[in-house]
């Protein structure tokens, strides 16, 4: 699909609880966002050591490999959101407890490397998902973890999720301070 532009939603179109995600969100062509920040967030995480990917900022927080596979959990289950929605789904879908998923993945086992070949795999299948939307799709909407939310939102929230944490791997991991 050629050049799009998704509007912004409205905060009647997200659960209170995704606000900063969404808010995080700059102006402007929401698919070339995603698609450099994409290529940021992985130029950033590829200066990574394997060594300081067993890194935890505190006792009991995540691996910075542990948050790279939450990252990639969370575009999935939003994707699939932003799927089922723009595709008529009017059943509820159901919440996700990304602290149980952490505790039984097996991302802290994984090469970072691999982790990240994963999570560029998954930021290209959302491009194109999205890529492949109509307006009349992104303005779809449906109920998930027992809330109201719009396809346009989701996207959004996409973005604004993995701003969320990139930023706190750069402040509590000192992910920057990489060679």
């Amino acid at each position: 699909m050629a050049s799009m532009t998704i509007a912004r939603p409205a905060s009647t179109e997200y659960a209170p609880f995704y606000a900063g995600y969404v808010n995080e969100v700059p102006e402007g062509d929401l698919l070339a966002h995603l698609e450099r920040q994409g290529r940021e967030t992985a130029a950033l995480l590829r200066r990574i050591t394997e060594p300081k990917s067993q890194h935890r900022y505190a006792p009991g927080k995540w691996t910075i490999r542990e948050v790279v596979g939450h990252m990639i959990d969370a575009e999935r289950v939003f994707t699939y959101r932003a799927m089922s929605f723009a595709r008529g789904e009017t059943s509820a879908l159901p919440s996700f407890d990304e602290n149980a998923w952490a505790m039984t993945s097996n991302a802290g086992e994984r090469p970072l490397k691999d982790l990240l070949d994963e999570l560029a795999a998954v930021r290209s299948a959302t491009l194109a998902l999205f890529r492949g939307f109509s307006d009349k799709e992104f303005a779809r909407s449906g109920t998930a973890s027992n809330n109201h939310i719009t396809v346009r939102a989701l996207a959004y929230i996409v973005a604004g999720h993995e701003k969320h944490h990139v930023k706190i791997l750069r402040e509590r991991y000192g992910v920057e301070n990489q060679p």
